[in-house]
């Protein structure tokens, strides 16, 4: 039985906007076609961001969903980036005719879910990405965050959801030991510290700031040939998360639950459980 913390809350079938980071390619892109499929009344808008030229199947995704998903070119792990990026997404809000008596409608929830995971042959000494890699996972989620709070304090739900992974869990390590990313290892824990600042420094505005373990997803990041899941499920996976987000849950590390994956014999289980730091 899950913990009381992720029973549905009645309040997000509301219409809602939200900004994903990451959204070309693998989760970000499943998260927002994930988000489209849902009825205007429940999602609002959707700012599918990326660093590189928008992807073929994105391009078709807003094409499908004129005025729901807009795309914005956002390099997370560049403040000039993120900086024209919030002044596009603040304009773009603006078109819309939010309420300038009330300061303008925000956005409620943000999932900071770019990054990477490099790969480092012959053992940890020979790991030579980890400021690049540090750079990507944590410095542009803290980035990201700090740009868009105003927008996120003028949003109804104040959620930020941080994509970390059971593999940057220090108690976890000894399961994925074998698993020849040292970079994509350290930088996750950090992600996971960052979200807790984060919960305790915003925890008297309302927020909700949690860390979510999406799955092993078959994605170009992950391994399109040998992970766990389809990409689309881990995306599903993970908005039930968000979509059932308390404040109980506010500094949470919590791992997705997929049907018949809760007592999975091997290195993954996917349960619904918080995740052990």
């Amino acid at each position: 039985m899950p913990p009381p913390f992720i029973k549905p809350s009645p309040s997000l079938s509301k219409m809602a906007t939200y900004l994903v980071t990451g959204s070309s390619r693998g989760l970000g892109f499943n998260i927002v076609n994930h988000l489209a499929s849902r009825p205007a009344s429940e999602v609002e808008t959707i700012f599918a961001t990326s660093r590189q030229t928008i992807s073929t199947q994105l391009q078709e995704l807003i094409d499908r969903e004129t005025g729901r998903v807009a795309f914005v070119k956002l390099d997370a792990a560049n403040q000039t980036s993120v900086k024209d990026a919030l002044g596009e997404v603040e304009r773009q809000l603006q078109i819309q005719g939010q309420d300038q008596e009330k300061g303008g409608k925000g956005i409620d929830v943000l999932i900071n879910n770019a990054g990477d995971m490099p790969s480092t042959r012959g053992g940890i000494e020979n790991m030579d990405n980890l400021n690049e890699t540090f750079n990507t996972n944590v410095t542009s989620a803290h980035m990201v965050t700090s740009a868009f709070l105003p927008l996120l304090r003028k949003g109804e739900k104040k959620i930020i959801a941080n994509i970390s992974t059971t593999v940057g869990s220090i108690a976890l390590s000894h399961k994925y030991k074998m698993s020849p990313t040292p970079a994509y290892k350290v930088t996750k824990a950090a992600l996971n510290m960052l979200t807790v600042q984060y919960a305790q420094e915003l925890d008297e505005e309302g927020f909700t700031v949690l860390a979510i373990s999406p799955g092993w997803l078959r994605t170009e990041l992950g391994g399109a040939d040998w992970a766990d899941l389809p990409p689309a499920t881990g995306a599903e996976a993970t908005m039930q998360i968000i979509d059932s987000t308390t404040r109980a849950m506010n500094g949470k590390f919590l791992n997705i639950k997929v049907p018949g994956w809760e007592e999975n014999p091997g290195v993954n289980q996917y349960d619904g459980k918080e995740v052990p730091w």
